[in-house]
């Protein structure tokens, strides 16, 4: 027969198995790890292009108003440009807080 200590053992590792298992089945709706990094990136990416494809329209837009061809058209790019990186650090800092809080909860469901 087995010892105490040994069906201690068997009950701790089966207490972690459920509780990874559990965090497993949490993991946003079963979706692979691989293929959620890859939505994070394309929103970044569409994110910053959208920047600047407002930006571009804004001033083309200008500069066909005012007859002024290279001014505002370099300026809105340049302004639409920080702000696409703007809203993709924002979405990098929504992502990591994200993470961090996932990460405590499993630490915190460990103890």
């Amino acid at each position: 027969m087995s010892e105490p200590t040994d069906l201690e053992r068997l009950r701790a590792l089966d207490e972690r198995l459920a509780k990874l298992k559990k965090v497993q089945a949490l993991d946003l709706n079963g979706v692979a790890e691989g293929h959620r990094m890859a939505n994070h990136a394309w929103r970044m990416v569409t994110e910053l292009v959208a920047g600047l494809l407002i930006g571009f329209g804004i001033g083309y837009g200008l500069d066909m108003l005012f007859g002024t061809i290279p001014l505002f058209l370099v300026l809105f790019i340049l302004l639409g440009l920080a702000a696409g990186v703007r809203v993709m650090m924002r979405t990098a800092a929504e992502i990591q807080r994200k993470t961090e809080e996932t990460a405590t909860a499993v630490r915190n469901e460990g103890d």
